[in-house]
């Protein structure tokens, strides 16, 4: 029988494994924002950060200084992609109820060894949540500077806006 997540999404009892998104990055990023894995809304609509009440892409907006709110989903990757700001997840596939990080299960990784190779640029990783955070000793181990964001999820609720803005803006303080 179908049960409904607090985001008004369905899911059955058991979600067979699920795959993520490939990576938004190109040669000129030199910052990688990583996710934990889409939520329902995202993969519906195969998009990150698909879930309108997510922040991310008004976090983002002023730490790129462009209102990407008013944008198509290509466009906001493209104002991303130009700001030297790439997009992914930690985990490639795993086994979810719902969109909650606390239900991942089976978790599999991405290949963040395939992506340094290709993007030899990439110097940064910031978290988005402390899920995404659990491989930030990873990526310190192999010399990448790295900054954990509170999370844009609106399960993320212990924050305010204004005071996950504060942390999210030095993406932007750090890249100058």
């Amino acid at each position: 029988m179908p049960k409904t997540d607090k985001n008004d999404q369905k899911y059955t009892d058991y979600d067979a494994s699920l795959s993520g998104f490939a990576p938004v990055i190109d040669e000129r990023a030199h910052t990688l924002v990583l996710g934990s894995f889409p939520g329902v809304a995202s993969l519906k609509s195969q998009q990150y950060y698909g879930f309108r009440h997510n922040q991310f892409w008004r976090l983002m907006s002023d730490v790129i200084e462009e209102d990407l709110m008013v944008l198509e989903y290509r466009h906001k990757l493209d104002a991303l992609l130009s700001a030297g700001i790439g997009l992914w997840d930690v985990f490639k596939s795993c086994q979810r109820q719902g969109s909650l990080d606390s239900a991942i299960r089976e978790g599999q990784f991405n290949d963040f060894v395939a992506l340094r190779n290709q993007y030899p640029r990439l110097q940064r990783v910031c978290f988005n949540g402390k899920t995404a955070a659990k491989i930030q000793a990873y990526f310190d181990d192999h010399g990448y500077s790295t900054l954990v964001l509170p999370s844009s999820s609106p399960a993320n609720a212990m924050q305010t806006f204004e005071q996950k803005l504060l942390v999210w803006r030095k993406i932007r303080q750090e890249s100058e």
